[in-house]
């Protein structure tokens, strides 16, 4: 390996390509280190050409001794590409029976990761892939959020937290649990030093500031039951929706009547499970008997993505990008989005064919955009609470894990009106 470098680090200028290309077919060794390199470009001032739909949703970066380098300790797969072949590559992508399209990465965004600052016995995909592609992040929380640091930031994750304020809904299961008994004591004292009456009031309230954020033109990613926790939260500000096992008082028993389902970003008409004894928050998601019917099946799960237009739709495209498009599943918290509770103006990205059931989906409020893809981790069918991490180095061409990493940089495209 270190001859290797030493032979490309001493070859003229004259001997190397004008630009490389990173595909993202079947042919790329590590798609997931793929976006950390193109990450690490953007870091470095320099722009990249997003391949939309040609060979997997390709990069084109400027191929520099250092650059190489860089893909052989990643282990990424390049192709020396010249002048004459990249002007073929983008001739091709040009004609209009061809459904690609080149979009332009500008800046590297700046990424922000909702997350407590205890340790709770689960870990984040997001974080791993973030990790694992070597992408910079930095951390916020409540007392961010409030503040309002967000403006701080182009791309924030949300990922396993409960905006409703029920901890989750683990008191069935953990109630008695050390780690449970100090996340609701630390979570109280939180809500109470800045005045709020309960932890339910404190989490809604952190809701509408993120709704704010991405109304001011934020993109925000969630997984897991950061997705229908948010908008159930959302639906329900001024409303007590915590049993008395999470707040000390009873949720009201005319809630789910009360519902205003036009401040929600993604769901509507849908129902609130108000029992703190079942591991629910409403019938957005899948119910206890569906669940285990999906793991009976497990070997059958899988999800489809939408292929759209990419010189039309380019956000929906670059969201998208992917070297397969039938994906296996998995589960989570919350793991998916029955359909008949989106709302109309929002687009679906990735469903189970014949179930209508959403896995992946998109939708802009205000100057913003929120991606919302269910389940805990694309590569642990059922992970489960105190489990060990997924590593990464074992499945770095992983389909489910692509889709986070194109939300990654999809706040460094650069905009561009569609075509008349």
């Amino acid at each position: 390996m270190r001859i290797l470098l030493f032979l490309i680090l001493m070859l003229p200028a004259s001997a190397r390509a004008q630009k490389l290309l990173i595909p993202m077919d079947d042919s790329q060794t590590n798609h997931l280190k793929a976006y950390g390199l193109a990450y690490w470009q953007l870091e470095q001032g320099r722009t990249i050409d997003w391949l939309l739909n040609y060979l997997g949703g390709s990069f084109l970066i400027d191929d520099t001794p250092v650059t190489r380098e860089e893909c052989l300790l990643r282990e990424i797969s390049y192709q020396p590409v010249s002048a004459s072949e990249e002007a073929g590559i983008k001739q091709e992508i040009s004609r209009e029976e061809v459904n690609a399209d080149i979009v332009k990465l500008e800046k590297a965004p700046k990424i922000a990761v909702y997350t407590p600052p205890n340790t709770l016995p689960w870990d984040d995909a997001v974080t791993l892939a973030l990790t694992y592609a070597e992408i910079r992040y930095e951390k916020v929380w409540d007392k961010e959020v409030l503040d309002g640091k967000l403006k701080d930031y182009d791309w924030l994750h949300l990922h396993h937290e409960d905006f409703t304020g029920q901890y989750g809904k683990f008191y069935a299961s953990f109630s008695t649990a050390p780690w449970y008994v100090r996340q609701q004591a630390d979570y109280e004292a939180f809500a109470r030093e800045q005045g709020f009456s309960s932890v339910s009031d404190e989490k809604k309230a952190v809701a509408a500031k993120i709704r704010d954020y991405v109304g001011e033109g934020g993109f925000m990613f969630a997984m897991c039951s950061a997705t229908d926790t948010y908008d159930i939260a959302l639906a329900s500000l001024g409303i007590d929706i915590a049993p008395p096992e999470f707040d000390g008082t009873p949720a009201d028993p005319s809630a789910n009547k009360k519902l205003h389902f036009q401040d929600a970003l993604a769901f509507q008409n849908f129902t609130i499970n108000l029992n703190a004894w079942e591991y629910e928050y409403s019938d957005i998601d899948l119910q206890p008997d569906e669940v285990q019917q999906r793991i009976a099946a497990q070997q059958t799960d899988f999800f489809t993505l939408f292929e759209f237009s990419a010189k039309w739709d380019p956000v929906p495209t670059m969201l998208t990008q992917n070297h397969r498009k039938v994906i296996k599943g998995f589960l989570g918290q919350t793991t998916l989005f029955k359909k008949k509770f989106i709302k109309p103006n929002v687009l679906v990205m990735g469903e189970y064919e014949g179930r209508d059931q959403v896995k992946y989906l998109t939708g802009v409020f205000g100057k913003g955009t929120f991606t919302f893809y269910g389940g805990h981790d694309p590569e642990d069918f059922q992970h489960a609470v105190g489990d060990p991490p997924t590593d990464l180095a074992l499945h770095k061409n992983s389909p489910g894990y692509r889709l986070i990493l194109n939300n990654i940089l999809f706040p460094a495209a650069k905009k561009k009106k569609h075509k008349t």
